[in-house]
């Protein structure tokens, strides 16, 4: 156990960001450099390292939370970041984006604020960085085995990782012109710098994974061809396909869904192009929503120096306190104030769009919206309260419905797709072709990054099977299990 009263005697504190008005003038992370290292050895020390860690349960990955909190508090970095590794290919992504459903878990966190593990996790792994403890792990002989992945986002990543560690001869084909997926481009640099997807692409490139860029695996090369020319293939190319808002007006210039927004302003950061031809500067800026994609779009239009900034979201405003019906240790729906949320804008809940109306030109001027509340389980508008906001720039951040079946993929591997929509698959992430697995959303549907990262290490392991008869790689979780962060 780290401190037998930390829990008693050390209060709940937690990274600090910088000041607004510093913070949106840039796009750097919006965390104070350096803020967390004074004091995360106490707060690693609250963690109680009880009989039964239920924060285990709470991460998808089943990390080895109080173990790496009582090296943390020791401030043995090196072994704290062997064991964060343990369970987790990526822990500087999730400990920057992951929604800690591990704290909502926490056995503290019952009558107290629970131990900040996610400031913990992030604090290891850039100590693990700045002390060059990661360093690549090239497989000892190689299997013979070749294995293509497509999508290079957290869960492709994470399985391209594992396979090459086992041995096989992996290439990785993404069709955007960068390697990280939605990593790379849905999400924006104020929230994960990244230097931190290069140095792991780097890490990976040593250990002997390839990478193919700008390769839409079923356009500019033939699925079935692909399963040909290697002995399996991993599917992991995401849920990316936007839900729609069908109302009229949906036409109009200005109109936008939320990753057509995102990846420019990020492809500006980039350096490849100066201004964003889809920018905020100047304008009234809608986000339709109430997500972490739309909080992205909220904090990036702070950013290009919006007038105004309005969320709407047609869901009641979560409470503060977790519902009955959402008892501890499971992941409760509770109000959040993320950091885009402190820049400024004005949040609307309870409302529903109705039409756009535009300009003669064919912009988009305003949005027309009404209130809306359950009646018999059902969403009713409510007469009298339509009214109109202004908008020069709408963003459709309201989810996911499935992966993209328009470039043919689905088609020319002949996938069986399952009731939502997605591929589907076994326990072993096989799907019904031969030597094709399918982890991440795209068997899973719109998740979060630590169910990406998890899906793509229990995938390896089911690949390494297929291939080798056996396998000594981890399989965190089966494809049916939900655990407590439903």
């Amino acid at each position: 156990m780290a401190d037998p009263k930390g829990f008693l005697t050390t209060g709940r504190e937690v990274a600090q960001t910088r000041p607004v008005g510093e913070r949106v003038k840039d796009w750097n992370e919006v965390y104070v450099p350096g803020s967390l290292l004074p004091i995360i050895s106490k707060q690693a020390g609250r963690c109680m390292d009880c009989g039964i860690p239920f924060c285990h349960n709470g991460c998808p990955l089943g990390n080895l939370i109080p173990e790496w909190n009582d090296y943390a508090y020791r401030e043995d970095w090196t072994a704290a970041s062997e064991r964060l590794h343990a369970t987790n290919n990526f822990p500087e992504f999730t400990g920057r984006l992951c929604p800690a459903p591990c704290e909502s878990a926490c056995v503290l966190g019952i009558n107290q604020p629970a131990v900040t593990i996610k400031n913990v996790e992030v604090s290891i792994i850039d100590q693990a960085w700045d002390r060059g403890d990661v360093t690549p792990q090239p497989p000892e002989r190689l299997s013979g085995k070749t294995v293509a992945v497509i999508g290079s986002g957290p869960a492709g990543l994470a399985a391209a990782q594992q396979l090459t560690r086992a041995g096989h001869t992996v290439a990785v084909y993404e069709r955007a012109d960068r390697i990280g997926g939605l990593l790379r481009y849905g999400i924006p640099e104020f929230k994960m710098e990244k230097s931190h997807i290069n140095r792991r692409i780097e890490q990976m490139r040593a250990e002997g994974t390839k990478f193919r860029t700008e390769i839409e695996v079923g356009k500019d090369i033939d699925a079935a061809k692909l399963r040909r020319r290697y002995d399996a293939v991993v599917i992991a190319a995401g849920a990316t396909v936007s839900r729609d808002l069908p109302v009229p007006g949906r036409e109009l210039n200005g109109v936008h869904f939320a990753m057509e927004y995102l990846p420019l302003a990020n492809k500006v950061q980039e350096g490849d192009l100066t201004v964003s031809p889809i920018t905020a500067e100047g304008k009234h800026v809608v986000v339709i929503g109430g997500g972490d994609t739309g909080a992205d779009c909220v904090g990036t239009a702070h950013r290009q120096g919006a007038l105004s900034v309005t969320q709407l979201e047609i869901m009641p405003q979560p409470g503060e306190e977790r519902n009955a019906n959402q008892p501890w240790p499971t992941f409760p729906m509770l109000y959040k104030v993320t950091s885009a949320h402190e820049e400024g804008g004005e949040r609307v809940y309870s409302v529903s769009t109705t039409h756009f109306e535009g300009d003669e030109d064919g912009n988009v001027q305003a949005l027309h919206l009404v209130e809306v509340e359950f009646k018999d389980g059902k969403l009713e508008q409510k007469p009298g309260t339509e009214r109109q906001i202004p908008a020069q720039l709408v963003t459709l951040a309201m989810g996911f419905t499935g992966t993209d079946q328009a470039n043919g993929l689905v088609q020319q591997f002949g996938l069986e797709l399952d009731a939502r929509g997605n591929v589907a698959r076994d326990d072993d992430y096989a799907t019904n072709v031969d030597g094709v697995f399918v982890a991440g959303d795209a068997g899973r549907g719109q998740s979060l990054i630590v169910w990406a990262i998890a899906e793509g290490r229990s995938a390896a392991r089911g690949v390494d099977r297929f291939l080798t008869g056996a396998s000594a790689l981890p399989a965190p979780i089966r494809p049916t299990d939900r655990s407590l962060t439903v």
